[in-house]
């Protein structure tokens, strides 16, 4: 049984993300994630608060990973990467490299399961 509030499509996940006003998105560049208001912010001044994973079973294009941000300054939004053939950034490496180093929120209920 499928929960009410569960969100199953990225089209759904991004229009609750608006809707909370959490659309904020950060961009990849070379010097470091910006969110279009003139700051570059690095993996330290980063969290990672949730990830959403799509494999879309028809459409190729619905294979994204959606990352949920909050940044030290309190600005929370989110960064989309689509991945394989319908990747959408210029340096993919660099991408994956930087987000990789952003620390990941750790959830009470996933460090239960960890112990």
């Amino acid at each position: 049984m499928q929960k009410e509030d569960q969100m199953t499509t990225l089209a759904g996940v991004m229009e609750k993300l608006r809707l909370r006003k959490l659309d904020n998105e950060f961009r990849w560049t070379a010097e470091g994630f910006t969110a279009g208001k003139g700051k570059n912010y690095q993996p330290e001044d980063l969290l990672i608060t949730k990830t959403y994973r799509f494999e879309g079973m028809s459409d190729p294009s619905d294979n994204a990973i959606l990352y949920i941000i909050k940044a030290n300054d309190g600005l929370t939004g989110y960064s989309l990467d689509a991945y394989g053939a319908y990747s959408n950034h210029e340096d993919e490496e660099g991408y994956d490299n930087f987000i990789r180093l952003i620390p990941i929120e750790a959830h009470e209920e996933q460090l239960n399961e960890e112990i």
